[in-house]
């Protein structure tokens, strides 16, 4: 891969990698046990997640740092203990559809108050040890770097992880403290990437091991024949989010990509 310190079995699998987005949460309430139950049983070899700190630092997957859009509360995750956070109905604002207002659909709220809870990460990773995992960090201030890489060993997950983030903080820390973990991208590294491709441009040295970019960014198509090669020169894959639809999945496997983080595991490995 691109580093040669990495060690880990993440890259082990055959390729294409299908990667549920928050596990099957097309069809449950994304980042929960039943999202990734669903995952699990449609046979999705990679989990995509979420994580962020409680008051009393315990690693918890969630997309927002807010409860409002999943469970309807107005509060920060990082103001609540663990017991507090487990009282949240994560099954409040999933709905089969949705209309122009954003208000749930035809298919109404089928998973209001049916018990599912915001789970730690030690609970995601002791339901389903067997699977491989991008562990996306949320949050930069305060770090939950220490205690991440804690629920990692203690889960004994270490081999089975990949670090992933939007920013540059919590890749540093990751990379200074746990070398050989296999990281994404942060936004700034993708950019650096993606300049690197112009004719002329000084040679680019990834410091991450899998490019995770959706299809095109502000009519900026990021996924083409010539990003994935250099992507493959460098030792580097390509990871394509969120792929839903059966043809643009086809589309990116015919690019060459790598792996396809998608809502609907199921759909793409009925495709393969």
């Amino acid at each position: 891969m691109a580093r040669s310190a990495l060690d880990s079995d993440f890259f082990d699998l055959a390729t294409p990698r299908v990667i549920a987005h928050r596990g099957a949460s097309g069809e449950y309430p994304e980042n929960t046990l039943a999202s990734f139950r669903a995952a699990a049983q449609a046979d999705a070899p990679y989990f995509e997640l979420d994580v962020h700190l409680t008051r009393d630092r315990v690693v918890v997957v969630s997309h927002d740092a807010n409860l409002k859009r999943t469970c309807g509360l107005d509060v920060e995750i990082s103001d609540l203990t663990l017991a507090e956070l487990k009282r949240a109905d994560a099954g409040w604002g999933f709905t089969t559809a949705t209309d122009s207002a954003g208000e749930g659909g035809a298919g109404g709220f089928p998973f209001r108050g049916s018990g599912i809870e915001v789970p730690t990460l030690a609970e995601v990773f002791a339901a389903f040890p067997e699977r491989r995992y991008i562990v996306e960090v949320k949050q930069s201030a305060p770090s939950l770097t220490p205690a991440l890489l804690e629920v990692i060993e203690r889960a004994g997950m270490r081999r089975r992880v990949l670090i992933a983030s939007e920013e540059q903080a919590p890749l540093d820390e990751i990379r200074t403290l746990a070398p050989a973990l296999p990281t994404g991208f942060p936004y700034h590294e993708i950019a650096g990437f993606m300049v690197s491709l112009a004719p002329g441009a000084a040679p680019y040295q990834p410091r991450g091991d899998a490019l995770q970019i959706p299809p095109e960014y502000e009519s900026w198509r990021l996924v083409t024949p010539q990003s994935v090669a250099a992507a493959h020169r460098l030792g580097v894959e390509v990871h394509v989010w969120t792929v839903n639809d059966a043809a643009e999945m086809r589309a990116m496997l015919a690019l060459g990509v790598d792996g396809i983080i998608t809502d609907y595991p199921g759909r793409l490995l009925a495709l393969l």
